[in-house]
């Protein structure tokens, strides 16, 4: 089919994957994510073949993984997640990739590169995945929603880190040259962002936030374009970029125009999960080697095998290192939230393929194992923290979390 047929196939999907949740959500809440992959696995080559992937769609959804990440960088409130809580989510997080690495050398009996790429994607967390389903529960803004983002964060930052270190292609030496001197950049950049703003600034974000001026909005796509050209210059991971440019621009609207900061993030809220993050799932789908998964016998053994790699090496350590007022239950859902993974594996394994470091049928088993840890693990979770949810003299008490209210409908626009 040619691309234009190809677009508008995705987009159908994309109107038709929230319909189709909504009604299943009357019985069992499914992320609207498996509803957009599962149908672009139906279009794509492997079953009804009536779209194949381009440079074009994969352009549009290479900037939907962007966004996607952008997008979780942008939730995290330092000033809520500092202290004992980030640094138990960071040695979470480095007990998870000294453990994938170490099962993963165990299980391709010390192939350097494979290794590497399968470690790595046994250490991520789908942080963009499960905000949404966070916030419809209404545990984001408590205690329980705080401890989440802290370890859910460092799941989608360590990983990045260790893709450009380890994934680059480049010596150990030279990756880490370029890493600190794209965070020394990052952090002059964090600086810059904590000045005030003059006066000007957040008058002209007033004037144009409901004309077709959007200078908030686009000040912040240009933030996105900077970083993410930025890391490919540095020869960096993108995502890395789009991270940071997230982080930034929470930093400059939350300091320059708060009261407008909720509304703005809506819009670009709009643009990415209305548009560029449903076609990266749907093409994720259309890319899918379905066949890989069913042929042979092997990758259908090792996906059930990564799923259950993926509680071993990033909920163990999880649930060791969650804070001590958490319950045994809270435990538990913490567990489940932060070993659900999928666009981080899907970027990891994409890596894997075009330098041929993993078969065709190991990154069908990878991303096949991430695709029900989203369906299986939220769905798991949400019965553990079932009636749990914090009320609000609870989240006031505690002051901490997301400063944004929670919208209604608002997870099955960004599921």
């Amino acid at each position: 089919m040619t691309q234009p047929g190809t677009l508008i196939l995705i987009m159908a999907i994309a109107v038709l994957a929230p319909l189709l949740a909504y009604r299943v959500n009357r019985w069992v809440p499914v992320p609207l994510v498996i509803f957009e992959i599962v149908l672009g696995i139906l279009i794509g080559p492997d079953v009804l073949a009536l779209a194949q992937h381009d440079e074009f769609t994969d352009g549009l959804a290479d900037f939907g993984l962007a966004m996607l990440i952008f997008l979780a960088g942008y939730e995290i409130d330092f000033a809520a997640v500092r202290g004992d809580t980030l640094r138990r989510s960071t040695g979470a997080w480095m007990i998870s990739i000294a453990a994938g690495l170490g099962i993963a050398f165990a299980l391709t009996g010390a192939e350097v590169n494979k290794s590497f790429v399968i470690g790595t994607a046994l250490t991520s967390t789908a942080l963009g995945t499960v905000l949404p389903i966070l916030r419809d529960s209404g545990d984001l803004r408590g205690r329980f929603g705080t401890v989440v983002l802290a370890f859910g964060a460092v799941g989608e930052f360590g990983p990045i880190i260790a893709m450009a270190l380890l994934l680059s292609g480049r010596g150990a030496g030279e990756s880490t040259v370029l890493l600190i001197v794209f965070a020394a950049v990052t952090a002059a950049a964090v600086f810059w962002a904590l000045r005030p703003r003059p006066p000007w600034f957040a008058r002209i974000i007033a004037n144009t936030l409901h004309s077709s001026g959007q200078f908030a909005v686009r000040y912040v796509m240009l933030l996105l374009a900077a970083m993410l050209g930025l890391s490919h210059a540095f020869g960096i991971d993108v995502l890395l970029g789009a991270f940071a440019a997230g982080v930034i621009s929470r930093l400059i609207l939350h300091g320059a125009a708060p009261e407008s900061s909720g509304e703005i993030l809506g819009k670009i809220e709009a643009m990415g999960f209305g548009f560029f993050v449903p076609v990266f799932f749907v093409v994720t789908g259309i890319n899918f080697d379905l066949k890989a998964l069913l042929d042979g016998g092997r990758a259908l053994v090792l996906l059930p095998v990564f799923l259950l790699l993926f509680l071993v090496v990033r909920g163990i350590p999880l649930y060791l290192l969650a804070p001590s007022d958490l319950s045994r239950r809270d435990r538990t859902a913490l567990t489940l939230y932060g070993s659900t993974c999928l666009p981080l594996v899907v970027a990891i394994t994409t890596i894997g393929l075009d330098d041929k470091s993993i078969s065709s049928s190991e990154a069908a088993a990878l991303v096949g194992a991430a695709m029900v840890s989203v369906l299986v693990f939220p769905l798991l979770a949400l019965k553990f923290r079932s009636g749990r949810g914090e009320s609000a003299a609870d989240r006031a008490g505690h002051g901490e979390g997301s400063d944004r209210p929670s919208r209604a409908g608002e997870a099955s626009e960004s599921w």
